[in-house]
């Protein structure tokens, strides 16, 4: 399938048609163009040249020796990688300012005796480099081998003069540049230097680096430690909170029960107080409260609980409650005050150094989070520092190199050789300008063939007519009359042929009558009587076709009439050599008999000629009458053709359609064009039309490869362009009916 749409894309038979369609153009265009390079070729003078080469070095080798940077001065770089140093060289060759001093040096002129412009200089000169090499060629071409040679060698000394003064200025340049920017590099220097300087003190920098990977480690090990207090302050807290459970007393007041039981004035004097308690209980079971004993007893209770409170005072400070009333433990709750106290402490001891522990991480974690900005304005300030160094130690090395460059009187370029008087000419090349003709000569031929078929609105082949008009193909006649370059018509040559009666073995009478079966057999119902034949535009042969169908059948036995129906340019009676005297137009205006304008032109055929030609034909084709005597005719006899104008360029063919079985059109390649033939598709579409089918006229066998008619060659035995002679008596018959 892809084969298929690729051959469909690529037409190379419709290309070779086009070129063999439009030779004569085409010959003649390539003919002129093979000649003008011919003259050319044989009437130009002889071209001599003379060629030098100079060897173009990147650097000065001579002051390389002395000093490797001072080569810089005369070295040639690229600025586009597109491009080499070659190419900048030669166009310095090139430039005006040499040309003319060339020039003017060797006093050369023009054909007029006038000073050389140098835009005619350039145009004879030549310099490239040669590919893959250091070399520059120089060439320059003139009628006088001598006056080439000169040229070139004193275009290469002109040049290399040039090169070393350019080197030298190069050099004195660079100089005054570097004596101007040695001060102000200087003093960048020593800007850069004291601004890292301060950045260093202000920020306290020694070595970050160091300060840096010291910093990362001890905040791991604070994280460790942290880690560990905490876990065991956790631990301690729950001990604490164990020892509170079990004593009943908050961390405070056990520290104050603790501080009370290691007071001796305290613990005696709680020892007193009980005792005058115990006392004073036994007596007042004895006596009243009255009794004296009992009131001293009290006041000395009183008293002693006032000591007590003072030295609780003593010991805990004022303000400090006394936690419970009974200030006498045994030693199991002593020693479980006393291990609160202790864990007591243990855990405040703890709980601050958790908080010295994250107090250090968060100073040290601060100082590494401000690391990175340090370095960073470190790192800038020591590349500005470096970099001034270098461009003012670069600047003191330069200065030095290019004062000995200055006093250097070297160039990048060398003659490797001068040129020579040519002893043969190098122009013109015949050869190459005979060839060059005979290739533009072929693409102009081409060029003009497909302009000539591009203006040319015509359709070219029968398969493109039958792809435009989109009607049943009923057949397809062969173009049988002679064309050639040195051919000659004759007057008689004007009249269409009537092959089917004059050559019945021609490949075009058996085209005709395989259109007569066509047509017999296109409608096997309703037996076909009637026929319009007509076409687009003129000169597509309708007359022809509506004459050889009807003796192809007539042949056959059939009864038939060929009506000539167009008034306007009847040719009917020009093919079968009748008189128009009396016909068509006669007998519908009843001014003769049928019977008296027919002719019998052969056995079973009979001629209607146009007759007189009136001044409005639709009149008369679309009356009444013509539509009686449509129907009598088709009584009368088997069959009946009417040759009727075109489509386009008359309305007649369309009236008569209506009368008849339908229209037989004829169309012609090379004749029609695309705009006629869409307009009379539309005229037949919109005025409802039956249209029989299409018959293709005066087809080209060699425009036509994928016709059938190759075939015939052989099977006839004949040229297909061709049709055989009438013979004598066929002549003389012609001759007696006219």
């Amino acid at each position: 399938m892809e084969s298929k749409h690729y051959a469909e894309d690529i037409d190379f038979q419709k290309y070779w048609l086009i070129l063999r369609r439009h030779w004569l153009p085409g010959t003649t265009a390539f003919v002129v163009i093979f000649v003008l390079a011919t003259s050319l070729a044989f009437l130009k003078k002889p071209t001599y040249s003379a060629l030098g080469r100079l060897l173009i070095k990147k650097t000065n080798p001579t002051s390389g020796l002395v000093t490797e940077a001072s080569a810089k001065i005369g070295q040639l770089e690229s600025l586009n990688f597109m491009n080499t140093p070659l190419d900048t060289e030669a166009e310095v060759i090139r430039s005006i300012p040499l040309i003319q001093k060339t020039i003017d040096t060797l006093k050369l002129k023009d054909k007029q005796g006038n000073p050389l412009k140098p835009e005619d200089f350039l145009k004879q000169l030549t310099a490239k480099g040669i590919k893959g090499t250091d070399i520059l060629e120089v060439s320059f071409k003139s009628k006088s081998p001598q006056e080439a040679a000169k040229v070139v060698n004193t275009l290469i000394d002109l040049y290399k003069r040039n090169n070393i003064l350019s080197n030298r200025a190069e050099a004195v340049a660079a100089r005054q540049f570097i004596t101007q920017q040695l001060p102000a590099s200087e003093s960048t220097v020593r800007q850069a230097e004291a601004n890292l300087r301060i950045f260093r003190e202000k920020n306290n920098v020694v070595a970050l680096e160091e300060e840096a990977n010291t910093a990362v480690k001890v905040i791991a090990e604070l994280d460790q430690k942290l880690d560990q207090t905490r876990s065991e302050l956790e631990g301690v807290t729950a001990r604490v909170a164990e020892l509170q459970r079990k004593t009943g007393l908050n961390s405070g007041q056990a520290m104050a029960m603790n501080s009370l039981t290691q007071s001796l004035g305290v613990q005696e004097a709680i020892v007193e107080v009980h005792k005058l308690e115990d006392k004073l209980a036994a007596e007042q079971s004895r006596f009243r409260d009255q009794n004296p004993e009992i009131v001293n007893l009290k006041l000395d209770l009183n008293a002693k609980k006032a000591l007590l409170r003072e030295r609780i005072t003593q010991v805990l400070g004022r303000g400090q409650q006394v936690p419970g009333t009974n200030l006498q433990m045994g030693e199991q709750k002593q020693k479980l005050i006393a291990d609160l106290v202790n864990a007591e402490v243990e855990r405040q001891d703890l709980a601050n150094q958790v908080t010295y522990l994250y107090q250090a991480r968060s100073a040290y974690k601060q100082r590494v989070n401000v690391i990175p900005r340090l370095q960073q304005g470190q790192r800038d300030l020591q590349r500005q520092v470096e970099a001034a160094q270098s461009s003012y130690q670069a600047l003191l090395k330069n200065l030095q190199e290019v004062r000995i460059a200055e006093n250097q009187n070297v160039g990048n370029a060398s003659v490797l050789a001068y040129a020579s008087v040519a002893d043969k000419p190098v122009g013109p090349k015949k050869k190459l300008l005979l060839a060059a003709g005979l290739v533009g000569g072929s693409m102009f031929y081409v060029v003009v063939t497909f302009l000539l078929d591009i203006r040319d609105p015509s359709i070219k082949t029968a398969k493109q007519v039958r792809e435009l008009y989109g009607y049943t193909w009923l057949g397809m006649i062969p173009n049988s009359k002679r064309k050639g370059f040195f051919h000659s018509r004759k007057q008689d040559e004007f009249v269409p042929p009537l092959p089917v009666r004059d050559a019945p073995q021609a490949v075009s009478s058996q085209a005709y009558r395989m259109l007569q079966a066509n047509l017999k057999f296109l409608s096997p119902d309703k037996e076909l009587k009637v026929v319009v034949v007509t076409s687009s535009v003129s000169k597509e042969g309708k007359s022809t076709v509506s004459a050889n169908l009807a003796v192809a059948m007539a042949q056959l036995g059939h009864r038939v009439l060929l009506i000539d129906a167009d008034l306007h340019h009847p040719m009917q009676h020009h093919i079968w050599h009748l008189a128009n005297a009396v016909g068509l137009s006669d007998v519908i205006v009843n001014r003769a008999e049928f019977g008296i304008a027919v002719r019998e032109v052969m056995d079973k055929l009979d001629v209607l000629p146009s007759g007189v030609i009136p001044p409005n034909p639709l009149a008369l084709l679309d009356s009444k009458r013509m539509n009686s005597l449509i129907e009598e005719f088709s009584q009368t006899y088997d069959f009946v053709i009417l040759d009727t104008p075109p489509l386009i360029l008359a309305a007649d063919a369309l009236s008569l359609s209506k009368m008849t079985d339908g229209v037989l059109l004829v169309a012609r390649p090379g004749t029609l064009d695309r705009v006629s033939a869409t307009a009379a598709k539309e005229f037949l579409v919109q005025s409802g039309q039956k249209v029989l089918g299409l018959v293709i006229n005066g087809v080209k066998v060699e425009n036509e490869p994928d016709s059938y008619f190759h075939h015939a060659k052989s099977y006839y035995q004949e040229d297909l362009t061709t049709s055989k002679e009438v013979t004598t008596s066929q002549t003389e018959k012609i001759s007696n009916r006219s």
